[in-house]
């Protein structure tokens, strides 16, 4: 199975996610600058919301990504939300892209909003996700 792990970081926080689901998988996490040289089966997207939604980045890049993907697969942090997946979904729809039903999101560290999150746990969570898709 060919994966690949994209992400768009503003504070490092999903970052952080994106380089444990790239460990699990074996694969270098790249910025979202960095478009797909080849055609994947699953790409996992880490992204987070800035202003209540997904950074123009994120939506930049699964625009044009360079290559056919099979599956997406969100990856998130928030500090104020549960969730990206129902805006993910909605880039996906208006995308033809086929968005996984699993997620992973966690808290993120916001100013004084969830200190150290993520933290170990969620580390060790998203790997665990990651192992669950490429397993």
């Amino acid at each position: 199975m060919k994966v690949a792990v994209r992400y768009y970081s503003r504070s490092g926080n999903t970052k952080k996610l994106a380089d444990a689901v790239a460990e699990v998988a074996g694969v270098k996490a790249e910025s979202v600058d960095v478009k797909l040289t080849e055609d994947v089966d699953v790409l996992f997207i880490a992204n987070s919301l800035y202003w209540h939604g997904i950074d123009k980045n994120v939506k930049k890049f699964l625009a044009n990504p360079g290559a056919k993907i099979g599956k997406l697969v969100n990856v998130s942090t928030a500090s104020l939300t549960d969730t990206t997946y129902p805006q993910m979904q909605k880039i996906a729809d208006k995308l033809s892209l086929n968005l996984a039903s699993e997620e992973f999101h966690c808290k993120g560290q916001f100013k004084n909003l969830h200190k150290g999150r993520p933290n170990e746990d969620d580390i060790k969570h998203v790997k665990e996700f990651a192992h669950k898709i490429v397993d």
